[in-house]
C-alpha cells in the first residue's frame, strides 16, 4: 500500500506521491521522522492541559506536588499471610514487620523486601521432577547428581528431595550470594555423597534409608548455620537408591546369589539350634544316669560293707552261733526257690513237707527234688530250737 496524504495523495505539479510525513519517497532520499518534531508535538499536547496555555511557576509546583506525592506513596507495600517485610534503609536492615499493608520511606532511603518465610520450599537432587508435580515421579536422572560411590565402592544412583524453610529472613537475604537455592542444593548434595560414602551399598537399600536422611538433614543444617543462611531443613526424603541402570541385572543376579546365600545360611542355623539342644539333653540324660548309677552303687557298696561289719561284730561275740546262722542263711537263700523232699533218720517213707512235684516235671528235672537226709545236729542248749 503506498504512502499517501489525505489531501489526495498526490503533488500537482510533479504527480509523485508523498509519504505520512509530508515528503515524497524521492525527497532527500526519504528522510526519517526527527526526534525534535515528537518533543514538539508533546510539549504542544501538554500546553493545551494548561489553562493560561503556557508553563508558569504555579503550574510547576502543582507538577512538583503531584510528583512528590507519587513519590509518598510508592513507600507503601503489601505483605501477604505467609511473607514478612524486611525493610532496608541505605542498606542496613532498619524493621522486620508482618504480614498486611505496610509503608517505608520511599526509595532510595528505604527499600523493603517480602520473603515467604511460612512456604515449605524442596529441591530436587539428582532427578528433573515432573511437570505433575506428583511426589516421587521424575522425568529424567541427572547423572552428574545421582551417582554417588559407596563406601564397598560401588556406584548408586541417589534420587532424594530436600524440604527446607526460612527461620531468618534477612540472614536469607543478604548473608548468601543469589541465587540461594543453587547453596541449598550444593550443600545438600555434598552432605548425601559424605554419608553415602560412609555405607554400603545393600544397607543403604534396605535398612539405613532413614538413618541417612536424618544424618544428611543434620550435616546440612550444620553446614547452612556455619554460613548464617537462615534457613531451616525440615527433611530429607530419598527416591530411590538403585544401581546404575548399566549393571543393574548383574546386580540383580548377585542379590539373588546372596538372598540363597542367607537363606541357605538360615536353614544351617536352624537346624544347628536344633540339633545342638537335643544332644545336650541325650548328654545331660546320660550323665544323669551315670550319676544314679554311682549313687546306686556307691549306696549298695555302703550298705553291704554295714552290714559285713555288723555280721562281723556279732561273729567276733559269738563265732559258732555266727558261723551256724551263716550257714542257714546261705542254705536257706539257696534252698528256697528248689522243691525240696527232706528225709530224716528213724522215718519211715518220704515226708511231703512241701507239695511234692507231678512225675513227668520230677523227670524231666531230676536235679529239681534233691533229697535232703537230716543229719543230727550238735547244739548247744541255746540253739535246739534253732536247730529242730
Amino acid at each position: 500500500m503506498p504512502w499517501t496524504n489525505d489531501s489526495g495523495g498526490k503533488d500537482t505539479g510533479s504527480q509523485k506521491p508523498r509519504g505520512p510525513w509530508g515528503h515524497g519517497p524521492d525527497d532527500g532520499g526519504g528522510s526519517r521522522p526527527d526526534l525534535e518534531e515528537f518533543l514538539r508535538r508533546g510539549q504542544d499536547r501538554l500546553r493545551g492541559f494548561l489553562p493560561s496555555g503556557r508553563f508558569t511557576a504555579g503550574t510547576l509546583g502543582v507538577i512538583a506536588a503531584a510528583i512528590f506525592a507519587l513519590w509518598i506513596a510508592s513507600g507503601i507495600y503489601f505483605a501477604r499471610p505467609d511473607e514478612v517485610g524486611v525493610v532496608l534503609r541505605f542498606g542496613a536492615v532498619s524493621a522486620i514487620s508482618d504480614s498486611g499493608m505496610r509503608y517505608h520511606l520511599p526509595w532510595p532511603i528505604e527499600v523493603a523486601y517480602t520473603p515467604k518465610v511460612k512456604n515449605e520450599n524442596k529441591i530436587s537432587i539428582g532427578y528433573l521432577p515432573a511437570e505433575s508435580g506428583e511426589e516421587g515421579s521424575q522425568l529424567s536422572d541427572v547423572v552428574e547428581e545421582s551417582h554417588m560411590l559407596t563406601g564397598d565402592e560401588n556406584i548408586v544412583d541417589v534420587n532424594f528431595t530436600v524440604y527446607w524453610k526460612i527461620k531468618d529472613a534477612p540472614s536469607f537475604l543478604f548473608n548468601v550470594h543469589n541465587p540461594q537455592e543453587a547453596t541449598i542444593k550444593a550443600v545438600a548434595e555434598s552432605a548425601m555423597r559424605e554419608v553415602v560414602g560412609e555405607n554400603q551399598i545393600e544397607r543403604i537399600q534396605t535398612s539405613d534409608r532413614e538413618p541417612i536422611q536424618i544424618r544428611v538433614r543434620e550435616l546440612m543444617q550444620k553446614a547452612l548455620d556455619s554460613y548464617h543462611m537462615g534457613v531451616f531443613v525440615t527433611r530429607v526424603q530419598m527416591q530411590k537408591a538403585d544401581p546404575p541402570g548399566e549393571v543393574i541385572s548383574a546386580y540383580r543376579d548377585v542379590q539373588a546369589a546372596r538372598a540363597d546365600q542367607e537363606r541357605k545360611r538360615n536353614e544351617a542355623e536352624a537346624y544347628a539350634n536344633t540339633i545342638i539342644p537335643q544332644a545336650r539333653g541325650e548328654a545331660a540324660h546320660i550323665v544323669q544316669d551315670a550319676e544314679a548309677y554311682r549313687q546306686q552303687v556307691i549306696a549298695e557298696a555302703g550298705g553291704q560293707s554295714k552290714r559285713f561289719l555288723s555280721v562281723y561284730a556279732e561273729y567276733r561275740k559269738a563265732p559258732d552261733v555266727t558261723r551256724k546262722r551263716i550257714y542257714l542263711e546261705t542254705m536257706s537263700a539257696m534252698l528256697a526257690p528248689m522243691n525240696k523232699v527232706i528225709v530224716g533218720e528213724g522215718v519211715k517213707g518220704a515226708i511231703p513237707y512241701f507239695q511234692l512235684p507231678s512225675p513227668q516235671k520230677s523227670a524231666q528235672s531230676p536235679q529239681a527234688n534233691p533229697v535232703i537226709r537230716a543229719a543230727p545236729v550238735i547244739t548247744n542248749g541255746d540253739d535246739q530250737g534253732a536247730s529242730q
